[in-house]
């Protein structure tokens, strides 16, 4: 089976930013013969807040000729408490009624592909606690197949074991939980985006990877992170196990976020990318 995942589209029916992008990556997907497209999130430039904004973007996803599955982002639905945006019920269902369910499980053949909402991780509250439930459930019945899970966030960014790392990462508890549950179950890939960075490694048996943005880099705004820093996609071939390639696309133009942040995310909220330091 081959899935090709990709992140961070960041597209807007106002805010166009980006939407350069959208075309030449749609056509690369159309020849790579894909059986499913995944999307890890930040869809959007602010569906958080925004219907038009979702609404634009799943009317591209549409024109694709292939299947596609989608996790939120953050700039889709929200993001921790005291953040600028939230994430509540309000921004939830938003997503649920005009996109689909916010975390998934879709078996093809020997494998399951889960697909989870990140941003509910650390909230502690009932929303958090059933998609935890679910999860566990999920893997427990797998019933033999192996397992992929696709999200946004990942699961650390410098080390397995380190503290909270704030806007890009996952705080430390649940990702214990997190870390629980792919030792207790044959987890082979934990795909993620956001950090619009691109990256491949592993923590024990799961091979991880970070989906690199279709839309822009960071350039000085952010510190150096592992990976590189391209806009494209991923390539994940599920057979006996799982293969990746990250695919750096020379028909994307690699914007820099940093040139027109302000324009982007006005002022009058934090800017996402220096949220984590506030």
């Amino acid at each position: 089976m081959k899935i090709v995942q990709i992140t961070d589209t960041h597209l807007s029916p106002d805010k166009m930013h980006f939407n350069a992008n959208w075309e030449p990556l749609a056509a690369w997907i159309a020849q790579t013969d894909a059986d499913l497209v995944i999307h890890t999130g930040d869809l959007t430039i602010d569906g958080a807040d925004y219907e038009d904004d979702i609404a634009f973007s799943m009317e591209l996803m549409r024109q694709l000729p292939v299947p596609m599955l989608l996790v939120p982002g953050n700039h889709d639905i929200g993001h921790f408490p005291g953040s600028y945006q939230e994430v509540d019920m309000t921004r939830l269902e938003r997503w649920r009624r005009m996109v689909g369910q916010d975390y998934w499980v879709s078996d093809h053949g020997n494998w399951r592909l889960v697909g989870l909402n990140s941003l509910l991780f650390g909230y502690g509250d009932a929303e958090e606690e059933t998609q935890f439930a679910w999860l566990a459930d999920v893997l427990a019945a797998r019933d033999g197949r192996r397992v992929a899970i696709f999200t946004h966030k990942p699961l650390f960014i410098d080390e397995p074991r380190e503290g909270d790392t704030g806007y890009w990462g996952i705080h430390p508890v649940p990702r214990q939980r997190l870390y629980d549950l792919l030792a207790a179950h044959d987890v082979a890939l934990f795909a993620s985006g956001h950090l619009h960075w691109a990256w491949k490694g592993s923590f024990e048996k799961t091979a991880l990877v970070w989906g690199p943005s279709s839309a822009f880099i960071i350039d000085t705004l952010e510190r150096e992170m592992p990976g590189e820093r391209i806009v494209g996609a991923v390539i994940h071939m599920l057979g006996d196990d799982v293969s990746s390639e990250i695919v750096s696309l020379p028909v994307l133009t690699p914007y820099f976020i940093d040139e027109v942040i302000h324009e982007v995310y006005p002022h009058s909220a934090p800017d996402p990318v220096t949220e984590a330091a506030q």
